[in-house]
């Protein structure tokens, strides 16, 4: 029944794959299922190679992410003011309060590098319960499918685990007290009758938080399968080293 399965999973694989850097593997994978000699890869390599990829990825991102400027300093990723707060700056900067807009976007991205901190456990933890079928439709699936694969299993429970980081961090470096004067200044500075903002400013960067990481994760997910130079284990080598 083992074999069934194995051989279905792999016809379906052959059937349409997506990842043009993993065609070595697929066809490495379909001779350890055939028994064929010299494919040097079987099926308890694929899942394990995977898992190793999906580890070395998390974990890279995760601590790349959790450095100091790891948001701040990363053009694609840095935390800005939320989208409803835009009049907000523009206002603040022409009444002379540019400084205080900037140490609110600093300390915003101070708290996403301080949650970043909290992932990497998250992740190895759901790495560890991948099933060997989660292993096959990740090789079937995009260049970043074992991004979306912990995407999938891991969102609710670091947003549970990013939302008090990211809370005692802001107040750590003093974020809200620099929200709350920019949201103050900004109100005041309001004609009678308009209106007023208070946007959950924790909950903005968690969501940044966690969307950053994702994509960081993604561009590690990227490399591992594309590029040898990221292949930094025996089983990486192994198994995605016949990819072309």
């Amino acid at each position: 029944m083992k074999k069934i399965i194995t051989l279905a999973l792999l016809s379906a694989l052959c059937f349409h794959t997506q990842a043009q850097g993993l065609k070595g593997l697929l066809n490495k994978a379909k001779d350890a299922v055939s028994n064929k000699p010299g494919s040097g890869l079987s099926t308890d390599d694929i899942a394990a190679g995977l898992k190793e990829a999906l580890t070395v990825g998390a974990q890279k991102g995760a601590n790349s992410l959790s450095q100091v400027d790891g948001f701040f300093g990363n053009a694609a990723l840095k935390i800005l003011l939320p989208p409803e707060a835009v009049k907000v700056e523009s206002t603040l900067r022409k009444v002379g309060l540019g400084k205080q807009v900037d140490d609110a976007i600093l300390s915003m991205n101070r708290a996403a590098e301080d949650a970043c901190k909290s992932a990497a456990p998250i992740f190895v933890n759901a790495i560890k319960q991948m099933s060997f079928q989660d292993a096959l439709s990740i090789l079937k699936g995009s260049d970043t499918a074992a991004t979306g694969y912990l995407r999938g299993k891991t969102t609710v429970e670091l947003t549970a685990a990013f939302k008090p980081v990211i809370d005692a961090s802001l107040e750590k470096v003093n974020a809200t007290k620099y929200w709350n004067t920019l949201i103050t200044s900004y109100n005041k500075l309001t004609i009678l009758g308009g209106q007023k903002i208070n946007p959950d400013l924790s909950a903005y960067v968690t969501d940044k938080a966690l969307n950053g990481i994702f994509f960081q994760v993604a561009i590690e997910e990227k490399s591992i399968r594309k590029d040898p130079v990221a292949r930094t284990s025996d089983i990486l080598k192994k198994v995605f080293g016949g990819a072309k």
